[in-house]
């Protein structure tokens, strides 16, 4: 294919990381790899996000695969442009309209016509590059996005462990926190599958035998899945562990009848778009569940990043999986020293569960106080969207943002009210919207198995059904710690906690049509 007339490809502009340092032009001899993502075929099934989850019927992932996904000759075109330019083709995914190319940094800079070089900045190194990818006009229609030529950290872990603990508040296992908000009873979430993305860390067997036995609950059946190199690799309780640990945890707590599989993959774009992209498209493992506790905010994502994973979680939909996402942990600034608002991605995506954070107190088993979490130095993320224009759904229910609002729901957040877990030998509370997302997770699971179908896309419904008593409303606090002043919590949904905190038998009532 030849290599002359290229374009620039939409989306794919980069610039440095702030505060990064050019240090020299990355070795031509060093072996990488790049996830290439095709367009798919035409159409695409019907969401069937009107109506109740026991009327939905879902395409399997090899009908999806053969009638949505990428078209043969489209993936045989990229593998000919991959083989003129000395690269190999790893794998290729029709499913995941993906193409895998290993090859050298020095084939790789010809191919797609960019200059890469290695920075330091305060996390370490990288390899990057800035301005476009640049491709052959005739795969310019064809080819929708480049992954891996640059592998800067891609996502934040939101977990956040107690300093302190005062004394006026109490930290809760996740089975305490399931009694509070009236999880179902009935099921263990036998039959389902959680899938939970990991972006570093790891877990030992050893611990989770330990921290399933002191809670009297059995151990769930936990697999790790490994993506682009990606490994399940534990080290000390004060790193992503922690991460790792609090996510199958929380989710094996509440529902210990679900099978676990997390997905390891590196911390790069191409890490995370391959994982979330393996797990719904994973015929071996069917995830109807998939929990994401990394993120970062909408303004350090290329054009290209943001609509690849958003396709990937429209086709979860189409596949009948719910997609659970941290909303962050940084308040309405969501870590963006610009003095604008900015919200967290993935839990932006118009096609995910964002999962925001609140400060519970109980007492007898009883909720007393329940409030916006915005306390020592963290907030919950939350607030308007501006890449994604408001879905049908959230107008349709009298919001009138400017953008997609988030999050959708909520949770026990707060550090110092947060989720007893055990962590390479040690037990300490954490907190963040990183244990919401898992939390919702296992409640979805619970409900899966009750309705003998997978909830799958859930917002709308959520979203037509509020009054139906599913959800404990938030009416107090903010998310400000950057003197925004922006979003403050109040009746029905607002840009803190989106509806509230579940009361989980009600929404399964809701989502059967045995509401009240």
């Amino acid at each position: 294919m030849p290599s002359n007339n290229r374009v620039a490809l939409s989306g794919s502009e980069r610039v440095p990381m702030s505060g990064a340092r050019a240090v020299g032009a990355a070795d031509p001899t060093e072996t990488m790899s790049v996830t290439v993502v095709v367009r798919r075929r035409a159409g695409k099934p019907n969401l069937q996000a009107d109506r109740l989850p026991g009327e939905r019927s879902y395409v399997s992932r090899e009908e999806f695969a053969a009638t949505h996904g990428a078209r043969p000759d489209d993936l045989a075109a990229v593998a000919s442009f991959a083989h003129s330019h000395d690269l190999t083709v790893v794998e290729s995914h029709p499913a995941r309209r993906s193409i895998v190319l290993s090859g050298t940094v020095r084939a790789f800079s010809a191919a797609f016509g960019v200059d890469l070089t290695c920075y330091e900045h305060a996390e370490g190194t990288y390899r990057g590059r800035t301005g476009s990818v640049h491709v052959p006009a005739e795969l310019e229609p064809i080819i929708e996005g480049v992954f891996g030529l640059d592998d800067r950290p891609a996502a934040q872990p939101h977990f956040r462990p107690a300093t302190a603990t005062p004394a006026a508040k109490a930290t809760f296992t996740p089975p305490q926190l399931a009694q509070l908000y009236n999880f179902p009873t009935q099921g263990t979430g036998q039959g389902q599958t959680i899938a939970i993305i990991e972006l570093g860390g790891g877990y030992r067997t050893s611990d989770l035998k330990t921290y399933f036995k002191e809670l009297a609950i059995p151990l769930p059946r936990v697999s790790a899945v490994s993506i682009d190199g990606g490994q399940n690799k534990p080290t000390v309780a004060n790193s992503d562990d922690g991460e790792v640990m609090l996510d199958i945890e929380v989710a094996g707590a509440v529902a210990p009848g679900a099978n676990i599989v997390v997905y390891f993959a590196p911390n790069t774009d191409q890490g995370f778009l391959d994982a979330i992209t393996t797990a719904v498209h994973d015929t071996v493992n069917k995830p109807s569940v998939i929990s994401i506790s990394w993120g970062s905010a909408e303004a350090r994502w290329t054009s290209q990043a943001l609509t690849a994973f958003d396709q990937a979680f429209a086709d979860a939909g189409h596949l009948g999986i719910t997609v659970c996402a941290a909303a962050g942990d940084n308040g309405s600034a969501d870590s963006v020293e610009d003095g604008a608002a900015h919200v967290d991605f993935p839990a932006s995506s118009p096609h995910v569960l964002g999962c925001g954070g609140t400060a519970l107190q109980a007492t007898g088993g009883k909720i007393t106080s329940e409030v916006v979490w915005n306390e020592g130095g963290g907030a919950t993320g939350g607030g308007v969207s501006t890449v994604f224009p408001l879905p049908a759904w959230q107008s349709a229910a009298g919001i009138s943002e400017a953008g997609r609002g988030v999050p959708d729901v909520a949770g026990d957040a707060d550090p110092a009210t947060g989720y007893l877990v055990r962590v390479d030998g040690q037990e300490f509370p954490i907190g963040g919207t990183s244990a919401v997302a898992p939390l919702w997770a296992g409640l979805i699971a619970l409900i899966n198995e009750q309705l003998g179908n997978s909830a799958g896309f859930l917002n709308p419904l959520l979203y037509s059904q509020p009054e139906e008593g599913a959800f404990h409303d938030i009416t107090e606090g903010d998310n400000d710690v950057s003197g925004l002043g922006l979003y403050s919590a109040g009746p029905g949904w607002d840009p803190c906690t989106g509806w509230g905190s579940p009361d989980g038998a009600q929404l399964l009532a809701a989502l059967t049509g045995k509401g009240k």
